[in-house]
């Protein structure tokens, strides 16, 4: 009996172990039935059928969209009236980005143009997104993930690709004590802003704003608050009194490359949730929603904006001594931010921003720097404007209009969102634009100390004498307040931002479009303006061994690019990536795991 026992034993082993191997073989069949993530085009065997694309149309609750360039018809004939709409609309930003075809930047030298994908999913619900991820995935399609559309390495668009467009998920609600889902009961509430994947910085201050709170954000209004920005690691005017904007996030609601819905925060899904807070965009998965911290709106905020000419290289040199021994001795801290600018023409242009602070106490608190230049009118000549305003008043258009209307552009177009929309006119030059160069290095708070600083003045005027400079303490932590850099040390940004006193920018664009014939951009003059950035940034770069460069703002062609962005986060993050993307559909310019081939 034992020995049938033992016989029957055998044989059930052996049809378990063959419908097992049946099992495998079957799933590495059908693994191998799938398209490598991103290898399909349209023509190829793999590419979906019309009845296919009409059959995911019809499950969604948004739309399916076959996208085209808004510059189309000025390829056509650029003498158009259609064209010359066209150009009208281009340099609205709130205009760019109610069209799936469209992209704040028009393309970056050498390196990539805008596109229009073949098919949209315009997504209105998380479960939108989530039939999107598992048809690229199944179809083996290159997908791309746009909200806004503020990107400068082309992040957000690729021809023949298909993507997922968030702009139209953009509800927003307003909580006194949020508590992340699945932590205990007896966890502390935060006062919080939820918003989805679309939604644009202006409207999260303006719902915060009603409610007496502030969110921190981005400095462009248009730019959106749930993608890229906030995934990169987000830097606004006020960085350093409430922290960057992936410090205050609280949960992520997300969809995996699997096609799962997944809520991410402290007590779920943890290390998603920290990849998410610094690591990237369209890396990790799409991002429906957000929750974010918010802070009681401030007394007042504002801005001193200007400019201080020299009259020689001297003088000039003197200038910039002058000023960052200034700013180190009595504005670098929590209170003040934004950036200066060196330019070639010896003149220090200003933006500074302020907060809790009327206009009248900024002043004084620049009076000694201003009374001193003020006593040599044959070396230095100055013109300041300084405005402040409540801080729950700010955002709103009817309150900007009244009272800073000079830097304001408000959205005018017939239909638009009545008494909503508008942006800072500083950053009408960022829109429709084609990149020539983009580089930026952090400036570490060393440089900024007593027995640095003629080194500093020195390094910023050779450098300077090949291109402008924007260098922005609102980007770096090192000054930040306690409770900002104790949750800053908490994401996956590049570690040396909390060392860091600034960010350097060097930055040169200019007009045109590869897709139009007759005016596409001026490849010599953008060759030429790109030879002057680099080498104003390697000055720079020469100063700071061991620096970064911030993922949101930088160079496509960025060297070493996974410490630069990361640091020794990387090694945790691309661990992250390959947990959650195993295959990496979610594949894009030196983003986390982009030097790894598909699967």
């Amino acid at each position: 009996m034992r020995k049938g026992k033992k016989a029957h034993a055998r044989l059930v082993f052996a049809l378990l172990a063959t419908l097992a191997g049946c099992a495998a073989r079957q799933s590495t069949s059908e693994s191998l039935a799938l398209p490598k993530p991103g290898s399909c085009r349209p023509g190829m065997p793999c590419w979906p059928s019309v009845e296919e694309w009409q059959s995911l149309g019809h499950k969604l609750t948004g739309k399916l969209l076959q996208p085209r360039s808004p510059l189309k018809p000025c390829a056509e004939d650029f003498a158009s009236a259609a064209c010359n709409g066209v150009l009208q609309t281009l340099k609205n930003p709130y205009a760019l980005q109610e069209d799936p075809g469209a992209t704040q930047s028009l393309g970056f030298l050498g390196a990539w143009d805008a596109a229009a994908s073949e098919y949209a999913v315009a997504a209105e619900t998380p479960e939108d997104i989530a039939l999107g991820v598992r048809f690229a995935r199944e179809h083996g399609l290159k997908l791309v993930v746009k909200g806004t559309g503020h990107d400068y390495l082309g992040r957000s668009n690729a021809p023949q690709s298909f993507l997922i467009w968030t702009h139209r998920m953009r509800r927003i609600s307003v909580q006194d004590a949020f508590v992340p889902a699945g932590c205990p009961a007896s966890a502390t509430p935060s006062p919080a802003i939820t918003v989805e994947a679309g939604t644009r910085w202006l409207e999260a201050y303006q719902a915060a704003g009603q409610r007496g709170r502030y969110v921190p954000g981005g400095g462009c209004m248009s730019v959106g608050a749930a993608g890229g920005f906030l995934q990169g690691g987000g830097f606004g005017p006020w960085s350093n009194a409430y922290g960057i904007s992936a410090a205050g996030l609280l949960e992520a609601q997300v969809v995996t490359a699997d096609g799962v819905l997944r809520v991410a925060n402290a007590c779920q899904n943890p290390d998603l949730f920290w990849a998410l807070k610094g690591g990237g965009g369209g890396t990790f998965g799409v991002v429906t929603r957000v929750t974010l911290l918010t802070h009681p709106a401030p007394a007042s905020m504002g801005f001193v904006v200007g400019e201080v000419r020299a009259r020689d290289d001297a003088s000039y040199l003197e200038l910039l001594r002058r000023f960052f021994a200034f700013y180190r001795a009595s504005l670098m801290g929590p209170t003040w931010g934004e950036h200066v600018v060196v330019r070639p023409r010896n003149a220090l242009g200003l933006t500074l921003s302020f907060v809790g602070l009327t206009a009248e106490q900024a002043q004084q608190q620049l009076k000694p720097w201003m009374d001193a230049l003020a006593k040599e009118p044959d070396r230095f000549t100055t013109t300041l404007q300084i405005v402040a305003a409540p801080g729950d008043k700010v955002w709103d258009r009817k309150y900007a209009e009244e009272h800073l209307a000079a830097a304001i552009q408000p959205d005018t177009r017939p239909g638009a969102m009545p008494d909503t929309l508008w942006w800072w006119k500083s950053n009408q030059g960022e829109v429709a634009t084609y990149w020539y160069t983009y580089q930026s290095r952090w400036l570490p708070k060393a440089l900024f100390e007593p027995d640095s600083q003629e080194r500093l003045s020195k390094l910023l005027f050779d450098a300077s004498r090949h291109w402008s400079l924007e260098v922005y303490f609102s980007k770096g932590q090192a000054s930040a307040s306690a409770d900002a850099l104790r949750r800053g040390r908490e994401t996956s940004i590049n570690p040396v931002v909390q060392d860091s006193a600034a960010l350097v920018i060097v930055a040169a664009n200019g007009d045109g479009s590869n897709e139009v014939p007759g005016h596409h951009p001026d490849a010599s003059e953008g060759a030429q303006a790109k030879a002057r950035v680099t080498a104003a940034m390697d000055i720079i770069r020469a100063a700071t061994p061991g620096s970064g460069s911030y993922v949101n703002e930088t160079d496509y062609f960025e060297p070493d690019w996974q410490r630069s962005f990361w640091g020794a986060n990387y090694p945790r993050l691309l661990e992250i990536k390959r947990r959650y993307d195993p295959d990496g559909l979610f594949r894009c310019h030196h983003c986390v795991g982009s030097e790894e081939p598909a699967r």
